[in-house]
């Protein structure tokens, strides 16, 4: 089957685009990474998340006396409810913003240098102890909280500081597993994970907390992830392997054709001034801080709107707060399929596919944010246009979210790194400004202003980044004067106008 390669299509093989072999048929070990990536990004939300349900039920209710009761407030249709909710810490409002977003303070400094590290090092133990990291930490959560709140943002702060690698690291690891015309896919598989164990996590936390009789509630919502994200870690050091070229049982057919499109390269010096002068990275760092802003602004703060706003219990406001983040993994895995199969197939090139997928995923949820305001108190429409909005998000892995990797295989994870740095901005600025917003008022028209400015940012991060974006790999991927590739225990010398293959029309 051949295949029309679009002339910004560049590969950094060796010789010429003939040498790209087909796929090997049926199930390989970058399915088999493709899955256990997943399941490691499904424990990281887990345990990310969970927090924002268990939150509600920790904390006492908060009674805001200068709130004004308006004909725009929405009626409360659980004040007959039997599931009455004490809690355990007198809390203020500002205060359980900060605590939701101190995960962030410790998330955003090892971006950079777990991509780095992952490069140098490689990704498998990388990803694995970052994991790990977070699950020991998620487990002491209840003895921290109860000790001292000081002490418990700083627990918070440590699993940023653990997960922060995380992506990085598999961003690294698809440089070297992910094949040209599969990448968007298999890394939008892993990632999609994420995506999962929030739609998991919502509803089963404010399930675990509803059981009083189990470990005294709340507290078990962080012994069940974290002990399952133990488990996990497991199972990733037996199976899991930094690159083809590592796996002692990986079929000759598909180490080729993995290695026909990414290479095995030697030690190669981080081009830095490259990478920060360059407009195609900051294309992506733009599109991941727009879309990322309104991701995280409900991901940490979503539960709390459904219950003082829409005025959902506790058991409702878990799973219809899942719901969005069920769309989101629909839209991950769909547009992943959509992208490698338009540009194997020759139909679109790889940054018209970027643009396209990016341009959707950010403008269409900037516009659902406007238009939430029309839903009133139905529930019902709040809740389809919060899932249309994180559905539509979630076509941006067939876009920027993949571009990484296009731009520079070598160094996609320290791409990543920095892309994500700037992302991780809105997981503590966003709840901030939620916080800052509806603290004394806590009402529709407040939230709006929260819409209003994640709209505002959604789509000036879609306009910027296809006017800036570009698809093919960069010339700062690989030494100017050459580049030594290493396939088994041959070593082949590349010289500088061998380095991308004569792409053809």
């Amino acid at each position: 089957m051949s295949k029309m390669i679009q002339t910004e299509d560049k590969i950094p093989l060796l010789g010429s685009t003939s040498s790209i072999k087909e796929p090997p048929k049926g199930w390989g070990y970058r399915h088999l990474l493709a899955f256990l990536a997943f399941l490691g990004f499904f424990n990281v939300y887990c345990m990310r998340v969970n927090l924002s349900v268990a939150m509600v039920d920790m904390v006492k209710p908060q009674h805001k006396d200068d709130q004004n009761s308006t004909d725009n407030e929405c009626p409360d249709h659980s004040l007959n409810s039997t599931n009455s909710n004490d809690g355990e810490f007198e809390w203020s409002t500002d205060l359980q913003d900060y605590i939701l977003g101190s995960f962030f303070y410790g998330y955003i400094l090892t971006q950079i240098p777990g991509g780095w590290m992952a490069e140098k090092f490689g990704a498998k133990w990388l990803f694995g102890l970052g994991v790990l990291c977070t699950a020991v930490l998620t487990l002491v959560t209840p003895i921290a909280a109860r000790f001292h709140v000081g002490v418990f943002i700083a627990v918070r702060v440590l699993e940023g500081l653990g997960e922060g690698v995380t992506f990085p690291a598999m961003h690294a690891m698809w440089g070297k597993w992910g094949p040209l015309y599969e990448r968007s896919k298999l890394t939008g598989f892993s990632y999609a994970g994420a995506q999962l164990g929030t739609v998991f996590a919502l509803p089963i936390s404010g399930w675990l907390c509803d059981q009083k009789s189990f470990a005294g509630g709340w507290p078990s919502v962080f012994y069940v992830f974290g002990g399952i994200a133990c488990l996990w870690f497991i199972v990733w050091t037996l199976l899991a392997y930094n690159t083809p070229a590592d796996h002692p049982k990986i079929s000759k057919e598909e180490r080729e054709y993995i290695e026909s499109t990414v290479g095995v390269k030697e030690d190669i010096s981080t081009p830095w001034g490259a990478i920060v002068t360059c407009p195609a990275v900051w294309a992506v760092c733009i599109a991941h801080l727009s879309n990322n802003w309104g991701f995280y602004t409900m991901l940490t703060t979503l539960p709390s709107y459904m219950k003082n706003v829409l005025k959902f219990d506790i058991k409702t406001n878990g799973l219809l707060s899942a719901l969005p983040y069920l769309g989101c993994w629909i839209g991950q895995n769909t547009s992943g399929i959509i992208a490698d199969y338009l540009r194997s197939n020759g139909y679109l090139s790889t940054v018209t596919t970027r643009r396209m997928f990016t341009f959707f995923g950010l403008a269409v949820p900037g516009v659902l944010m406007i238009l939430i305001q029309f839903a009133g108190c139905n529930q019902t429409a709040a809740v389809a246009m919060l899932v249309l909005c994180l559905t539509a998000g979630g076509f941006t892995m067939g876009g920027f979210q993949v571009n990484h990797i296009d731009l520079s295989p070598n160094f996609a994870g320290v791409l990543m790194g920095m892309s994500n740095t700037w992302a991780t901005i809105p997981g503590f600025l966003g709840p901030a400004v939620v916080g800052w917003l509806t603290h004394k008022h806590d009402t529709r028209a407040q939230w709006q202003i929260v819409f209003y400015i994640a709209a505002a940012v959604y789509l000036s991060g879609a306009v910027l980044y296809c006017l800036l974006a570009r698809g093919s790999v960069q010339d700062w991927n690989e030494p100017v004067r050459g580049v030594t590739f290493k396939h088994g225990s041959k070593k082949s010398h590349v010289s500088e106008h061998q380095r991308f293959p004569v792409a053809i029309e």
